[in-house]
């Protein structure tokens, strides 16, 4: 997928939120810190971002206090903040376990579509019907 690791936005089960950080920071500390955004521009964008998805509301909340809908939104937004940002979705069912099929998983992919260069959903090849597709080794999954 990526052939420069620095590019690499990963969103994973195993990559959790930093718990005790604000939702906000959690998705800006690449931007503060890999280039030095201001705070102030940095929370703003973020939370314009977020309302995007209708998430506006959740900026200043932490972690344990989101759904796992929620959770993976800003997982998913933290990952596109990589500059050049190649994201791919580790097993998005493990995050969101309650979902019956992955179209919440694509809508929530082509709300940001602006914001990176390509994504990619690595799951098992099992679950591609609730992907909505036949042959998953034709659709990268």
């Amino acid at each position: 997928m990526t052939r420069n690791r620095n590019c690499l936005g990963l969103v994973s089960q195993d990559i959790p939120l930093i718990s005790n950080l604000d939702v906000w920071i959690n998705i800006a500390l690449i931007r503060l810190y890999h280039r030095n955004q201001p705070r102030g521009e940095s929370e703003k964008e973020v939370v314009g971002y977020l309302d995007r998805y209708g998430l506006g509301q959740i900026a200043y909340r932490r972690s344990p206090a989101l759904t796992n809908r929620e959770r993976f939104c800003v997982m998913l937004l933290r990952a596109a903040m990589v500059a050049d940002a190649e994201i791919l979705i580790d097993r998005p069912f493990r995050i969101m376990p309650e979902l019956e099929d992955g179209f919440f998983v694509l809508e929530c992919i082509g709300v940001i579509e602006d914001l990176y260069r390509s994504s990619c959903i690595f799951d098992y090849s099992w679950f591609r019907d609730r992907y909505g597709i036949g042959d998953a080794a034709e659709h990268s999954i």
